[in-house]
């Protein structure tokens, strides 16, 4: 079905059509690009088209086209839901979204299998994930459940009021407090990894000592400003120093039973995108990097230290 407005005022095409549609910009230059935009009966490819007053703009939904049903024979745990969002505690191992070489669940598969799933006015299926988590990382990741939601946590990732904060068990100990700012891209060495290159994307991460035990192990908790990925991984090699688990990153540790990245999103805070409220979402930790910090640290001094309440006065 088609749909035509007239322009009430100047403006480049994404911009006035994210206004008046109220979605994403991502969501509109995918329609433009597609071919589903028309300005005065002309179809208009480039998201940079200026519009004029009362110029007449016509453009086409598509239905999305449902992800293939795949298997999913795991749960994961849920810290909270609602009408609006899901906030999930994800477990090591699991893969956020589907690609081609993918062959097992991932999470989206799992949350087709709930029955969440946005509409989009492009045809493009997205499932609600407004971040991701590496495969090995655990921890607090929030899902929109419908597409008012998905728009306004979007907003919030980008004028920082949503953000979490990462603990992290590594190698060798800071020497102090620091805070990392350096580009990050593609590696042009190993395209696995992303390193540290002039033109890369911004990347800034403040990371804190927290306490360290047995073995040079340190636990750190880190925040981040961008959201590169493997930002926090990438930055703490610059310093010499890995996560524990974390081979591809230069890993080499005394401790060889290690089995996955010791990463963890802990604390995640938001305003819920519905009510308002101002949210925390403390994600427990997994039983695999307990155990590691029971054997090498204080648990007792641990857990004191990573008291949610605590957690952002690290970074006053």
């Amino acid at each position: 079905m088609k749909n035509r407005i007239k322009i009430p005022q100047s403006q480049r095409i994404d911009k006035m059509l994210a206004t008046l549609l109220s979605v994403s910009r991502n969501q509109i230059e995918k329609l433009i690009k597609d071919g589903l935009v028309q300005v005065n009966g002309k179809v208009v490819t480039k998201t940079s088209h200026k519009l004029t007053v009362d110029d007449e703009v016509e453009y086409e939904f598509v239905d999305a086209v449902p992800r293939e049903s795949v298997s999913v024979d795991f749960d994961i745990e849920v810290l909270y839901e609602d009408d609006d969002i899901l906030v999930v505690n994800k477990p090591s191992g699991l893969i956020v979204h589907p690609a081609p070489s993918v062959k097992s669940a991932t999470l989206v598969d799992w949350l087709v299998d709930r029955g969440i799933s946005l509409s989009t006015i492009s045809g493009e299926e997205r499932h609600g994930i407004v971040h991701r988590i590496d495969k090995e990382t655990t921890g607090a990741l929030v899902v929109a459940k419908n597409n008012h939601a998905h728009q306004k946590l979007s907003q919030q990732l980008q004028d920082k009021s949503m953000g979490r904060y990462y603990l992290a068990l590594i190698d060798y100990p800071l020497k102090e407090d620091i805070i990392i700012e350096k580009p990050i891209a593609r590696s042009p060495k190993n395209r696995l990894k992303m390193d540290i290159v002039d033109g890369g994307r911004d990347a800034k991460t403040a990371f804190v000592k927290l306490t360290d035990g047995r073995d040079d192990i340190e636990l750190i908790v880190a925040k981040l400003y961008t959201g590169r990925t493997h930002q926090i991984r990438v930055h703490l090699a610059t310093l010499g120093r890995h996560i524990l688990g974390d081979e591809l990153y230069g890993y080499r540790g005394k401790i060889k039973s290690v089995e996955r990245v010791n990463l963890h999103a802990y604390l995640l805070y938001m305003i819920h995108p519905i009510t308002g409220k101002k949210m925390e979402f403390v994600a427990p930790l997994y039983e695999d990097m307990r155990g590691l910090m029971s054997h090498h640290l204080d648990i007792d001094d641990v857990m004191k230290k990573i008291e949610p309440a605590k957690i952002s006065e690290y970074f006053d």
